[in-house]
């Protein structure tokens, strides 16, 4: 657990350094950080995907996992609500301004913010290796990485991405509470899969920064559960025919 909250604490850091130097960076370098967030976001997400999808044993999934996450999420309407809440908070900080970004664009980096913290094998595997093996290697690895990343999203959208922080812990302590109380029956085919469709949001989040195409990353944030719930009805299903 050493390793989520040195995580966390490296989210921090990186997000209130890269806002206090946002404001001695011109205008047109941040919209250059703004493009290479895009880029960064697109060539992360294809990697992941590209690196995991050799190893899926059910290729149709991740297309059922996105067309599933999709249409719940759009029914939630969890991107408006999202917004919402973030123009919100702004309004009452009174932040908003004609050379900041605006609630609707800190809503989009904290969306990418998210994804590029929490999925991914790192952030995955990292707390499963720290609860059954005491190993911190991958999560102080992808503190290193979350520093940097962290510095350039807020140098582009501000203080407000140190909302993501509490996410991450979140989502780490999570994993790290399931491998404690489940140890090893995690399968490695569904961290995969996760991947693949972790992979496809951030890329998804890179269109939407490069004002390609708004593909609104949150409402496809229940994809990523879809996997989990394959593989509980899987194994549910293999438990039954063994009686």
């Amino acid at each position: 657990m050493i390793g989520t909250i040195v995580n966390t604490c490296t989210i921090i850091i990186g997000s209130l350094a890269g806002a206090k130097l946002k404001q001695r960076i011109r205008p047109e370098w941040q919209g250059v950080l703004y493009t290479a967030m895009g880029l960064a976001s697109l060539s992360l997400g294809f990697n992941a995907v590209c690196k995991n999808m050799p190893e899926s044993r059910y290729p149709v999934l991740f297309v059922i996992s996105l067309a599933l996450g999709s249409l719940l999420g759009t029914m939630m309407n969890l991107a408006g609500r999202f917004d919402a809440l973030v123009d919100k908070l702004k309004r009452k900080k009174h932040t908003t301004s004609t050379n900041k970004p605006s609630g609707q664009n800190l809503a989009q980096g904290l969306s990418t913010g998210i994804l590029l913290y929490c999925i991914g094998t790192l952030s995955i595997l990292g707390p499963i290796n720290s609860a059954l093996l005491g190993d911190e290697t991958f999560l102080l690895t992808n503190a290193t990485l979350d520093l940097v990343t962290s510095a350039v999203l807020a140098a582009t959208y501000g203080y407000g991405m140190v909302w993501a922080a509490p996410v991450l812990f979140c989502w780490q302590g999570t994993w790290y509470l399931l491998a404690k109380m489940f140890g090893n029956v995690i399968p490695d085919d569904m961290l995969c899969e996760m991947s693949i469709v972790g992979g496809t949001l951030i890329a998804a989040s890179g269109l939407g920064i490069l004002g390609i195409k708004d593909c609104k990353t949150l409402n496809l944030l229940p994809s990523l559960f879809v996997p989990v719930v394959f593989f509980l009805i899987k194994n549910l299903v293999e438990n039954l025919n063994l009686w």
